[in-house]
């Protein structure tokens, strides 16, 4: 597909296309969590840190359908093969997004929570839960 530019932590943006990362929920841009007790921006650290893997990268996205804003739901992954989604999951940045992507990233999740990385260094709030919240 090309080099994108990033949206938020599980979106990416080729020209006109936006591609949402499939089975995975990154924390929205205004969302914050907790870390030792201090608030930080784990919304905009997910994006930074998706940002920064796919600088001057060329990917390839494997449609799997559109939702309902008619954005391409795809897997993603680096010219070298390795899947967007399970760096974000494994990194600790995004969750596994079960009700879409079933089981396919539970073992990036796992890593994550028992090695306290990313989101799983303190407390937040899941994605969905987030906005459902209606917090945004």
């Amino acid at each position: 597909m090309g080099s994108p530019a990033v949206v938020d932590g599980d979106t990416l943006r080729f020209d006109k296309d936006r591609v949402r990362l499939f089975g995975i929920d990154a924390p929205e841009g205004k969302q914050s969590c907790q870390r030792d007790g201090v608030a930080w921006l784990c919304g905009q650290e997910a994006a930074k840190y998706l940002r920064e893997m796919v600088a001057g990268e060329y990917l390839s996205c494997a449609e799997r359908n559109r939702d309902r804003y008619g954005r391409i739901v795809g897997v993603c992954s680096l010219a070298d093969g390795r899947d967007l989604g399970a760096l974000m999951v494994e990194a600790g940045y995004a969750l596994a997004y079960r009700r879409y992507g079933g089981k396919m990233y539970d073992a990036a999740e796992t890593s994550a929570k028992v090695a306290r990385r990313g989101l799983w260094a303190g407390e937040f709030v899941a994605p969905w839960e987030w906005r459902r919240k209606g917090s945004h």
